[in-house]
């Protein structure tokens, strides 16, 4: 038989070698998948067990370190013993502070060489075999130590109703024995207190003694598997005590727990991945539907603001006008977006103000809040007032300056009607109070006149005499008479010129007064009133008043109104009460003049002075109500302020305050 060639060999092998790899390949694939799950069971079978080791490690070490903590806490409290430091009733708060320290003991009590308690945190009870056992052993020893803890139940796996254990430590002062000092446990309680929630939620932890009955156990969460299961010897003296946890896990599941558990979460990721991208779509759609709301809610916003708003980025460029900006300067916002100063809107009377603002703003400050004026493109001028604010982003830098303007012409025409109208109250206020003196005013013009006709009659009888008798007129007796009569006619004419003065009407004009001679401009209208009720004035004026920078006539109708009101008030008491004085001092510090008015009358009643600077408010019968209204004006008018307070000896005290013309003014400093 002749051999196959090899040639003829090749292409079967090339066959055999393309069906076997991908068989191959297959059963290796299968080998994976079936490994994986069974070593990822084992890897956490193992995992589990190693946790719980460690678990089991740390909780055996916490109640150990918890009595240790216990048994130094006691040998302090016997070293106190027996040094006799302590009263019964120090002894017994030591005691209850051990027991608020630790809640896993239930007593502690000192008993006699006989077992017989001394001194306990509560009533105390019989000392059971095994503990009388290891009290015997303790003294014996020296040493402290545990009684064995002895579980009642016949079932070895059934926990007891309550086991406790005794904790032994012998006192001795010197060489003579005085007992032991007796912590009592409830071994239960050691579970409860010690073992952290998260770890009895797990597993089920017991304690056993060395016959493994149950002295104590906790499972919140059931009881134990017995897959995973781990002992513990607690360490402690002259017990046999054992921490045994069993975890209420099971064993993991081969095939569940990778391939059904990868299907599940592949296809919860899918599901979550499409619901994600859905609900990105849907809230991006929102989110641009909310913003083109936002931004056409804005727009009709700005557009229907009377405010003009101007944006200006830091080199002072325009980079947003709104429609009232554009309406209150007459030019469309394409003129204005990004043009750099000077403005078209700049009025030329103004031009050095809007260019030292200007430089303010490159150099990075504004003004806040200020008024100037624009100009329209017809060339109508315009009064505005601007608030200016630094421009922030969204990453908290700056950017530039929002300004809002605010048209403010009309307010300028209100404003100059108020002016008037409050000159034309405050000119028939001068002349009701002249038609309230005229009687007087009459009376005191009476003697002039008189006075000037008396002599004027004589000088004509001498003359008319010399006619007679044909000699010469005697000049001596004529000129007496006549510069008498001159006298007279300047002292009328004075007269005359205080009233022309007072009620004439004219615009507000401040200059530089002192207050000595404001008051000589109305001192005659002032005793005019006074003498009418035989009032007396004193005037206490400082000797370093410095001068005022007023309206005199608002200042002297101001003085005029509460000196009249003064002396009205003084109408109806004792004469040799009717004092006026009127009293000025400096305030260098306030840099102010106070000026007093102060009478002795019947005073302001509390109801009156609530209401007593209110416009039409009178107690007169004939009054308008407006003349301390008007003062308070004019004094406010002048930066100052009007007040009035009761008299201590009497009567009431008005004081108003006016700023002084400044120090460095007076002497031509700048």
């Amino acid at each position: 038989m002749s051999p196959v060639p090899t040639f003829a060999r090749r292409p079967q092998f090339n066959s055999t070698l393309r069906w076997l790899l991908p068989v191959v390949l297959v059963l290796l694939f299968l080998t994976i998948l079936i490994w994986l799950p069974w070593q990822a069971r084992e890897m956490e079978s193992n995992e589990r067990q190693e946790q719980l080791i460690a678990d089991t490690l740390w909780v055996e070490q916490t109640i150990r370190f918890q009595l240790g903590r216990d048994e130094e806490s006691l040998r302090a409290l016997g070293a106190d013993i027996v040094n006799g430091h302590l009263s019964q009733n120090q002894l017994r708060e030591r005691m209850a502070q051990l027991l608020s320290n630790g809640h896993e003991l239930l007593r502690v009590q000192w008993i006699d060489p006989q077992g017989r308690m001394l001194i306990g945190s509560d009533d105390g009870a019989p000392l059971s075999e095994a503990s009388r056992t290891a009290a015997d052993i303790a003294r014996r020893t020296h040493n402290a130590l545990y009684a064995q803890p002895e579980a009642q139940n016949p079932d070895p796996h059934a926990p007891p109703a309550a086991v406790l254990m005794d904790y032994h430590a012998p006192l001795y002062r010197g060489g003579a024995y005085l007992g032991n000092l007796v912590a009592t446990y409830q071994v239960s309680a050691l579970l409860e207190e010690m073992v952290p929630w998260w770890f009895a939620q797990e597993n089920q932890i017991s304690l056993t003694d060395r016959d493994d009955r149950v002295l104590a156990r906790r499972a919140a969460a059931g009881p134990g598997h017995g897959v995973y299961t781990h002992k513990r010897a607690l360490d402690l003296p002259g017990v046999n005590i054992t921490l045994v946890t069993d975890s209420v896990k099971s064993a993991p599941r081969l095939l569940p727990n990778l391939l059904v558990g990868s299907v599940i979460v592949l296809s919860l990721g899918l599901l979550w991945s499409l619901l994600a991208l859905w609900g990105h779509i849907t809230r991006r759609l929102a989110a641009e539907g909310a913003l083109r709301q936002q931004m056409s809610f804005r727009t009709a916003m700005e557009n229907s603001l009377v405010t003009g708003l101007r944006a200006r980025d830091l080199e002072g460029r325009v980079t947003y006008v709104n429609p009232a900006f554009c309406q209150m300067v007459g030019y469309p916002a394409e003129e204005l977006i990004g043009k750099l100063p000077p403005m078209p809107y700049w009025a030329p009377e103004a031009m050095a103000e809007y260019q030292h603002r200007f430089a303010a703003v490159l150099a990075g400050t504004v003004t806040p809040q200020f008024e100037t004026i624009f100009q329209r493109s017809d060339g109508t001028r315009v009064p505005v007032l601007i608030f200016e604010a630094p421009l922030v982003d969204k990453d908290g830098r700056q950017t530039g300056w929002m300004g809002s303007i605010l048209d403010i012409s009309d307010r300028k025409r209100i404003e100059e009607l108020n002016r008037q109208q409050q000159e034309k109250l405050q000119t028939s206020a001068r002349l009701a109070t002249m038609g309230e003196i005229a009687s007087m005013l009459a009376h005191e013009l009476n003697q002039p006149l008189a006075a000037i006709s008396s002599y004027t009659t004589g000088a004509l009888n001498v003359l008319g005499r010399a006619e007679a008798s044909g000699a010469p007129v005697d000049g001596a007796m004529l000129k007496p008479a006549l510069e008498q009569a001159s006298a007279q006619a300047q002292r009328a004419g004075q007269i005359i010129r205080s009233v022309h003065a007072f009620v004439k009407k004219r615009e507000p004009l401040r200059e530089e007064v002192t207050l000595p001679a404001l008051l000589d401009g109305i001192r005659a209208l002032i005793e005019l009133q006074a003498r009418r009720f035989y009032v007396i004035i004193h005037t206490e004026l400082a000797p370093d008043l410095p001068p005022l920078r007023i309206d005199r006539m608002m200042i002297e109708q101001v003085l005029l109104n509460l000196t009249r009101n003064a002396i009205e008030a003084m109408a109806h008491i004792p004469p040799q009460r009717r004092v006026l004085t009127l009293r000025a001092a400096y305030d260098a510090a306030a840099g102010q003049v106070s000026v007093a008015v102060i009478d002795q009358g019947h005073g302001i009643p509390q109801d009156v002075a609530e209401r007593l600077f209110s416009p039409f408010f009178s107690t007169k019968a004939e009054g308008m109500g407006m003349g301390l209204n008007i003062c308070r004006t004019a004094i406010e008018f002048h930066g100052g302020a009007l007040t009035h307070r009761a008299n201590p000896d009497g009567g009431t005290i008005f004081t108003f305050t006016l700023p002084a013309v400044p120090v460095a003014t007076l002497t031509g400093e700048t």
